[in-house]
């Protein structure tokens, strides 16, 4: 049975028995992106929240098979793939696939049996839904703004509290991963530690953001914190320094497949109209042929990278913020080239080609932006090659 024939409440019932290797879990997340997605990709867009669609694209294993085995597939390549082909339909989806993915990267890296043995299962299957709210933390580390949230060490764990602005793929039964700072101490230097928080929990309030210029169902809200506790259960890393230098990497890695992803459905449109503008579209700059052979060798030089997520040297953080800028640019390039290719049709609001011009901004303004790549590439070539 094809999983697009399926009720979308049967689809995750149906899919893990099928499960058996990477063509198969491929056709799974073609199957619904191609179904269900995008039937509701202009809804989510204005505001849907997509709980069901993110829960069968998470029992097809599309959000999980970068985790190691048993859980997923140790294959971050076949999770980027998975991201850019929901991402082609709607980029909001591949977004949320992101903020789920690399949450379950923070759980199963943590070490904590508490995150990685059921806890893991429930979210690489889509039972449970969580996101992540590292982007402040992400600036904080390159320097571009302060801590927003204080952890105050107690007898059995921390304290909590400070308010984040925007932290997607939440709900009331969701949960993300987060860091705060601890003050320094006569006994102890600063440092900072990692943590879950339970958006069900004692002192978490979640509050609707003002309205975004796209992207509207991401889930995305302010995260208040008061007096919020975290225990050992919920402890991720502490001090996590290390922690973050090992996963950094992999989390822009990550991200890599919500720009592949939107160029390539820029690119798809331009086709779309290739039989009726053609003879005069081929005037444009950023052909879709010249774009999709850039794409292609960009998606290459990823798959690389992909082999080795965890790599400590950094040349290879290099080649990893090289590439997720690389997907900003291009992502803006294409989804500018495409509405001139569509004109007018382009232009409507309903018009997936203007959706699709928001979803390339976000792609260049979401943590880490093209400002903190380029940042943070002259930081660590300055270190590399010391003028």
């Amino acid at each position: 049975m094809n999983p697009s024939d399926l009720p979308l409440g049967l689809v995750r019932e149906a899919l893990p028995d099928q499960l058996q290797d990477a063509q198969t879990l491929r056709a799974a997340v073609h199957a619904l992106v191609e179904g269900p997605l995008r039937q509701q990709a202009e809804a989510i867009d204005r505001g849907l929240y997509p709980k069901d669609i993110l829960q069968s694209l998470a029992a097809a294993g599309a959000m999980s098979a970068h985790l190691e085995a048993p859980v997923g597939h140790s294959d971050f390549a076949l999770c980027i793939d998975a991201m850019a082909e929901a991402s082609a339909v709607c980029g909001a989806t591949g977004f949320m696939m992101w903020c789920h993915a690399v949450c379950g990267l923070y759980m199963q890296q943590s070490g904590n049996p508490a995150l990685t043995h059921q806890a893991l299962q429930d979210h690489a299957t889509g039972l449970r839904l969580g996101g992540t709210a590292m982007s402040n933390p992400m600036k904080s580390y390159a320097q571009i703004e302060g801590l927003l949230l204080k952890a105050t060490p107690v007898a059995d764990g921390f304290i909590v509290n400070g308010n984040l602005p925007w932290v997607s793929n939440l709900g009331t039964d969701h949960y993300c991963g987060a860091l705060a700072g601890v003050d320094a101490t006569d006994n102890a230097a600063a440092y900072e530690l990692m943590f879950m928080v339970r958006c069900d929990a004692p002192g978490v309030e979640l509050h609707h953001c003002p309205s975004f210029s796209g992207m509207e169902g991401t889930g995305t809200y302010a995260l208040r914190l008061k007096n919020y506790h975290v225990g050992a259960d919920d402890l991720i890393a502490a001090p996590c320094k290390p922690y973050i230098a090992r996963i950094r990497a992999a989390f822009i890695l990550l991200q890599c497949g919500m720009g592949l992803g939107v160029t390539q459905g820029a690119i798809d449109s331009m086709w779309q109209v290739e039989p009726q503008l053609g003879h005069v579209n081929q005037f444009l700059e950023d052909r879709p042929a010249d774009l999709q052979a850039e794409l292609d060798a960009l998606k290459t030089r990823i798959h690389l990278l992909a082999h080795t997520p965890y790599c400590p040297d950094t040349s290879y953080l290099l080649d990893v913020l090289d590439a997720r800028a690389h997907c900003s640019e291009i992502s803006l390039r294409a989804a500018q080239s495409a509405l001139m290719h569509q004109g007018a049709r382009g232009y409507l609001l309903s018009s997936a080609v203007q959706r699709r011009v928001r979803e390339s901004h976000f792609v260049a303004i979401v943590t880490p932006a093209i400002k903190h790549l380029r940042k943070e590439i002259a930081r660590l070539s300055a270190e590399i090659m010391p003028a």
